[in-house]
């Protein structure tokens, strides 16, 4: 492994990789910043916002995301860096604000709130609560509700075969499996798939294409690949204290990168936190969902 980039990020987030760019986008929530990282150049650009960054998605539109902040969700052109409101705002903000998000196989985007922990300044706040919702939003614009009495909502994945959903609370240090209708985009049948581990709390993850899911560790300093089964297979170490998503990419989508953050740091010896991570893997990552935009 590697450190790719030492962004410094307070709570860096969100990673997902664009193979038509051939790189890796990914946020900082408490600088309100979207990174991205061109491996064709090795170069990193950032945007500013005005808000909390937490999620983001490609798009059925070649070079447009759609992207979440605190309180709603925007279209975003890098390239002209032109910014258009989606329509959808979390109600409750700003006392409740979106977390990690992610589009499913139809096209749809999914992302949970938590109660916000982050000042308008972008100061961490210690706080937190069992307020968050799991919310589908449609192409079309429908929004359903799926779960209630969220802590943090983290790990939003589908199986490669589209029939398991998978969905975290970090504060229960659980993640659960959902069966997934690939004609609706409904979930159903919840059971416990990973819960307990005693290796630091549940944020961000992502699947291979073998169907293991790969889940990064707040305050474990690992990323843990479960198998289908829920069963740990291996425990990748990487040398800070919190990780926080990943995804697969790179030339042959082998490579995990990996983000973390600065907040909560080890007292010591941990220089790098923040950091952009890369693991060379021995397996692929699957192609990335996007949100089908009408």
């Amino acid at each position: 492994m590697k450190c790719l980039v030492p962004s410094g990020d307070v709570c860096g987030e969100a990673a997902v990789w664009c193979p038509d760019e051939e790189a890796l986008y990914w946020v900082d929530i408490n600088r309100f910043l979207i990174h991205r990282y061109d491996t064709r150049l090795c170069a990193t650009r950032s945007w500013c916002f005005d808000a909390p960054m937490v999620a983001l998605s490609l798009t059925t539109e070649p070079g447009r995301l759609l992207i979440a902040l605190g309180s709603h969700l925007e279209w975003w052109w890098p390239e002209t860096n032109t910014r258009v409101k989606h329509g959808f705002q979390v109600e409750g903000w700003p006392n409740i604000r979106l977390n990690d998000g992610c589009a499913d196989p139809l096209g749809n985007f999914w992302i949970g709130s938590m109660t916000n922990n982050v000042s308008p300044e972008g100061d961490p706040i210690d706080k937190t609560g069992n307020e968050g919702i799991l919310f589908r939003i449609a192409p079309d614009g429908t929004v359903t509700q799926w779960k209630t009495e969220i802590g943090i909502s983290n790990t939003l994945c589908w199986s490669p075969d589209s029939k398991t959903f998978y969905f975290g609370d970090t504060l229960e240090n659980c993640i659960w499996a959902y069966d997934y209708d690939i004609r609706t985009g409904d979930i159903s049948n919840e059971r416990p798939f990973f819960s307990g581990f005693d290796r630091g709390l549940p944020d961000g993850s992502t699947i291979d294409a073998d169907g293991y899911l790969w889940n990064c560790r707040y305050y474990g300093g690992c990323v843990v690949r479960i198998t289908p089964q829920g069963t740990i297979d291996r425990i990748v170490e990487i040398p800070t204290r919190n990780l926080t998503t990943a995804v697969f990419g790179g030339a042959n989508n082998s490579t995990l990168f990996v983000t973390s953050a600065s907040n909560g740091k080890a007292p010591q010896g941990d220089r790098l936190a923040g950091s952009v991570w890369t693991v060379e893997t021995s397996t692929k990552g699957l192609a990335p969902n996007r949100v089908n935009v009408k």
